[in-house]
């Protein structure tokens, strides 16, 4: 232990801790931070200095220097002070030269009142520039149709940098060039389009200024919905329910369903459905297509294939691996393929009139819903994503609060699912919900605990088996790109006795998701929007995929059998080697 002096007030910390974790241990001490982002739960700290926003007077036998509190380590007998005139001063010097080259866009800009510098210079009480000069020019990078880069906002913090290399490890960020002209880009510049960039979005949820954000589509949403020629529906996944309501106040975790198709019903959609039926529909195609790969010991283990940026991921860093991951299309796009084709007939719409609108928690859903291979004839399944904190914009827009809502249901045929859906938004939900069914497709007997615990949980790898008929499954599930390349590799060298692997690429899967409202480093939050998930299935009344009644019925009138080549047509793709 190290016990030092801070605002005259004494404190013992671990030796390895710094200034800015002994801070936190004393009430009413403040160090503000730019750079410094701590993420306990994924082991990842980000403590480069970058930013010098978090200077503090120290004081070491008997002298005294002016240091950066995020990666300075505690030493025995430091007497330390956060809030000295020097130190207030040198804090407001290095805060108006980062905005003196900065664009004073504000209200244009994607960030607007949760960026973390506008709310630095509204605490300092900058309103003007003191240093002007020239500024950066950069062009800015909207070819990926997902993520939004501005280089001109980048203040070198880098934690973008951490969060794709260190956490994701795909390497797509780093700095690049020096001086003036130095900021965190792609090799050589190059646009995102034109890079291993899998569009997974951790980097829009920590970068604290404009630099990197999702591109909207809000505005053509908007369009569609005005225009009466079009019948707009919209889907909603499952992790937006538990956490769109922190955008107005709620607690993490809560369950907005119920208020959040009354507010999609009231800004102007026909009709509102749920992601959750698609995840159903997947979860019968996906049990049926490991049972037949486990019965012929082929191509295993089996990859689950819902999560669009792990599926990047796979084609441009293991395309050796190509044949193991399930062919079935994520929920988002199964339920685009279903609507544009049975609903759309049922209703006698054509499908260019019909406009199918997802929100999702996700950035690479639009990458996903843009993809060559997920439209028929020229026409998408899915027209438009909006991510969670995309749609809260569009409900303030509207005047729509929906914790003031009443509650309503959604609307069928494609809003009926089970508790098995719904647990799609965490990590190990996808592979639970389809042992759910497989186990009772192979044994013929129910179920009667469906709660397999044993894949539960943010750890980023976890291991077990699964006794069916004494035959021993295998199991992995992983989130986070990271920890995913570790399963990965093993697989490559033919170390893995696996059957089945659950990836997702987020940590903690879509509730941690490119699109959520901003945890800010506080993981307690994931916690809390996860059991939000449980309870959803807990409350359920049917708990399995296959026993959906609306979802039996798709394949009684529509589909056929699971694996048929009706739904293989409709629900299933292929990947693509990507460099």
């Amino acid at each position: 232990m190290a016990r030092v002096i801070i605002n005259d007030t004494p404190v013992e910390v671990f030796k390895n801790a710094t200034i800015l974790d002994a801070a936190k241990e004393l009430d009413g001490v403040y160090i503000p931070t730019l750079c410094h982002m701590n993420l306990e739960s994924f082991n990842v700290e980000h403590r480069v200095g970058s930013c010098r926003i978090c200077m503090v007077d120290v004081e070491m036998q008997g002298r005294k220097k002016m240091m950066p509190a995020c990666c300075t380590p505690v030493q025995d007998g430091m007497i330390i002070r956060t809030n000295t005139a020097e130190v207030i001063q040198a804090r407001r010097i290095v805060l108006e030269l980062l905005l003196s080259d900065h664009p004073f866009d504000c209200l244009n800009c994607p960030k607007n009142l949760s960026c973390e510098l506008q709310a630095l210079a509204k605490e300092f009480g900058i309103d003007s520039l003191s240093y002007k000069g020239a500024m950066a020019e950069y062009p800015i990078d909207e070819s990926s149709k997902a993520i939004r880069r501005d280089p001109n906002k980048c203040i070198m913090c880098r934690r973008c940098e951490t969060a794709c290399s260190d956490i994701q490890t795909v390497g797509t960020l780093s700095g690049y060039g020096r001086g003036f002209r130095s900021v965190v880009a792609p090799a050589e510049m190059k646009s995102l389009s034109n890079t291993n960039c899998v569009m997974c979005g951790q980097c829009v949820n920590v970068c604290p200024t404009g630099a990197l954000t999702g591109i909207s589509y809000t505005r053509q949403v908007w369009a569609a919905l005005s225009d009466p020629t079009k019948k707009v529906i919209v889907q909603v996944a499952p992790a937006v329910r538990v956490a769109i309501g922190e955008e107005f106040g709620e607690e993490p975790g809560v369950d907005m369903t119920g208020k959040l198709v009354t507010g999609l019903k009231q800004i102007g959609f026909d009709a509102v459905f749920d992601t959750n039926f698609g995840a159903d529909l997947t979860i019968m195609e996906e049990a049926h297509e490991f049972l037949e790969r486990f019965k012929k010991n082929e191509n295993l283990p089996i990859l689950t294939s819902c999560c669009p940026g792990w599926v990047n991921f796979l084609e441009f860093q293991f395309p050796d691996l190509i044949h193991i991951p399930s062919t079935c299309k994520s929920p988002q796009q199964m339920f685009g393929a279903i609507a544009k084709s049975y609903y759309a007939e049922n209703m006698g719409i054509k499908p260019e009139d019909l406009i199918v609108v997802s929100v999702m928690p996700c950035q690479a859903k639009k990458y996903e819903a843009g993809r060559d291979e997920f439209s028929n004839n020229g026409v998408r399944d899915v027209d438009y994503v909006v991510t969670t904190r995309e749609l809260a914009c569009m409900f303030r827009e509207a005047g729509v609060n929906i914790t003031k809502m009443r509650a309503d249901n959604f609307d069928n045929p494609l809003g009926e699912s089970t508790g098995a859906a719904a647990i799609f938004g965490v990590t190990g939900g996808v592979l639970e919900a389809a042992l759910r069914t497989a186990y009772e497709w192979v044994t013929g007997d129910e179920l009667k605990e469906v709660d397999f615990t044993a894949v539960r949980g943010l750890e980023g790898i976890k291991e077990a088996q699964i006794d069916i008929e004494g035959k021993m499954i295998n199991v992995a599930v992983t989130s986070g790109l990271g920890n995913a390349r570790k399963l990965l590799e093993k697989i490559r060298k033919g170390e893995s006795n696996y059957h089945i692997i659950e990836i997702m690429a987020c940590p903690g899967g879509c509730i941690n998701g490119g699109g959520q409202p901003f945890l800010h480093a506080d993981t307690d939050i994931l916690e809390k929007r996860m059991k939000g998930i449980y309870e959803i299935d807990k409350e359920k009344e049917c708990r399995k995929s296959h026993e959906n009644p609306y979802i039996q019925k798709l394949y009684k009138d529509f589909l056929g059998v699971p694996g048929g080549a009706k739904a293989h047509h409709l629900l299933h793709t292929e990947y693509y080697r990507k460099s």
